[in-house]
């Protein structure tokens, strides 16, 4: 088989592995239309999936992705699911919801997608750096209370979208929250966040692999132009990153961003759900559709670190306010 590479689109790995995507199960967060998710959903529905799970803060734009599977594909089953990643308690509601359908009694696969990046400095309503929240505790809570319909599958396997944008930050773990705002960078903070999506896979392979056969991986996608920087200037709103980068001698300070189309965008995410020859390789960072190389790739030993993910986890599980022992 020919490697993949940055090139390899979702479209063409729904094809290889379209009889491992087939009856599936598969919940999928931020699935807004002109998003990574919904192009993922829309993209592995053609290859018939079971059932798709479409969670979205927003109800009207999860219908709106379900709508147009539906146009498309109309033997796939879909169930939509609210769910505000910054709010710890929608998070639980929504948990909560998907642990009450009982015609849908496991989860193969759970694609951890939604995310923000880059806004203003904000606190959530539990009092967390808004990036940290949506991005990282949300996730961390929301995973762990639908775990057991995760485990009850005989092949679950959890995806955490993150970036190389994990080299902007390792975890502040006596601050978090930037002291208040005071010391606040948005693009710092978002690397804190991404690193914390890496951190959250190591932990879940080592807690859950080899006990319950559970595969996790972290990924980056590549750039792609979503819905996702709408709020960005496009031609001063990554100044700041740039200037984080050269700030801490990263080499992306100096070049240009070499973007990726939609298709090219989710293949990775594809790749993370499917692939089986990943599974000699639990709680690795996944990019271009394969194993990412520390030595040549932008990786941080910050986000692969086994004794961080640990104190990550530890972290987690005070400011969530509950604790999960595997």
């Amino acid at each position: 088989m020919t490697p993949y590479n940055a090139d390899t689109t979702a479209t063409q790995l729904v094809n290889d592995y379209a009889s491992l995507i087939k009856d599936k199960v598969v919940l999928t967060t931020g699935v807004s239309p002109n998003s990574l998710g919904g192009f993922f959903v829309q993209a592995i529905a053609k290859a018939k999936p079971s059932y798709l799970i479409l969670a979205a803060r927003n109800p009207s734009k999860a219908q709106q992705t379900s709508q147009e599977i539906i146009a498309a594909e109309p033997e796939v089953k879909i169930r939509t699911l609210q769910l505000d990643l910054g709010s710890f308690k929608s998070v639980c509601e929504a948990a909560e919801k998907v642990k009450s359908w009982n015609d849908i009694p496991i989860i193969d696969v759970l694609v951890n997608n939604a995310g923000i990046m880059a806004p203003d400095y904000q606190i959530s309503e539990d009092g967390f750096e808004s990036q940290l929240a949506t991005n990282h505790l949300g996730p961390f809570l929301f995973t762990n209370l639908i775990m057991s319909k995760v485990l009850a599958s005989q092949n679950p396997r959890v995806v955490m979208v993150s970036s190389d944008g994990h080299r902007l930050n390792p975890i502040r773990f006596d601050d978090y929250n930037f002291d208040s705002g005071k010391t606040h960078n948005k693009w710092y903070a978002y690397g804190q966040s991404k690193t914390a999506n890496m951190l959250m896979a190591i932990s879940l392979a080592e807690k859950l692999g080899t006990k319950h056969n559970l595969l996790t991986f972290s990924l980056h996608p590549g750039v792609i132009w979503t819905n996702l920087a709408d709020h960005l200037d496009m031609d001063t709103g990554f100044d700041g990153l740039r200037a984080a980068d050269k700030t801490l001698g990263n080499r992306e300070g100096w070049g240009e961003f070499k973007a990726k189309s939609l298709d090219q965008g989710v293949a990775t995410h594809v790749y993370a759900a499917f692939d089986p020859r990943l599974k000699a390789h639990n709680g690795s960072y996944l990019i271009d559709c394969r194993i990412g190389d520390p030595l040549s790739d932008t990786i941080k030993p910050w986000a692969t670190s086994s004794l961080e993910a640990k104190k990550l986890w530890n972290l987690s599980e005070k400011l969530v306010g509950q604790e999960f022992a595997y």
